[in-house]
């Protein structure tokens, strides 16, 4: 598996990651930890599994769980693989199960044709910087702003909505999540739009109409 190179969706699927999901170029992991001092525990485990292979990834700690995020300039990469399934064999010492349902990564749609003078903008907005003509936080702290232009998703065209809507929300899961998430939200009062597109991405809406998108890496 080359470290430098990035890797498909079926090697990907075949490197047996089991706590870990490939989301928007990333890896990411949830340890259960139950307990902040757990919590910190793990973070310093990877921390020196990090140190050893010069490869560092994203953490947030929370009271009750760690959440892991890797990922290399090229994508996700075999330096990506080896370091997860190091992190998991240290969480694993340390007596911390990983929850991979339930993995999410939100991204914020704007329907605009305006984006390139917007952009400034929202950067300025979110503390960020205008990356590739996007609002990025290098710090991660919010999510990226991404730019669709009216009537051109490239996708299924969709029933006419009464109202205009300008921002959605882009729901990230991994592709086994797809359909549990699709059922959580039916059950929760939403409707479906749209599922011409799955399992790339289903089109939802809430009670008022506002439309979302689940969205996951597959079929893409």
């Amino acid at each position: 598996m080359d470290d430098q190179q990035q890797l498909t969706s079926a090697q990907l699927a075949e490197a047996g990651l089991d706590d870990w999901r490939p989301l928007l170029g990333r890896l990411k992991a949830r340890f259960r930890t139950g307990d902040p001092a757990t919590g910190y525990a793990l973070a310093n485990a990877i921390g020196q599994a990090a140190t050893a292979a010069a490869h560092y990834p994203d953490l947030t700690i929370t009271g009750t769980a760690v959440v892991v995020a890797l990922t290399s300039p090229e994508g996700i990469t075999g330096r990506d693989v080896q370091l997860a399934r190091e992190i998991s064999r240290r969480a694993e010492q340390l007596g911390v199960t990983s929850d991979a349902g339930g993995i999410t990564q939100l991204e914020l749609g704007l329907d605009t044709a305006a984006n390139s003078r917007l952009a400034p903008y929202y950067a300025a907005l979110l503390g960020g910087e205008v990356t590739h003509g996007e609002p990025v936080d290098p710090s991660g702290q919010v999510p990226t702003v991404w730019w669709q232009e009216p009537d051109d998703s490239g996708g299924p065209v969709l029933p006419a909505q009464p109202f205009e809507q300008r921002w959605h929300f882009d729901v990230w899961v991994a592709p086994d999540e797809g359909e549990r998430r699709l059922q959580a939200v039916l059950a929760a009062g939403g409707r479906l739009v749209s599922d011409a597109a799955a399992p790339s991405y289903w089109v939802v809406e809430d009670a008022d109409g506002n439309r979302s998108c689940i969205c996951t890496p597959a079929g893409r």
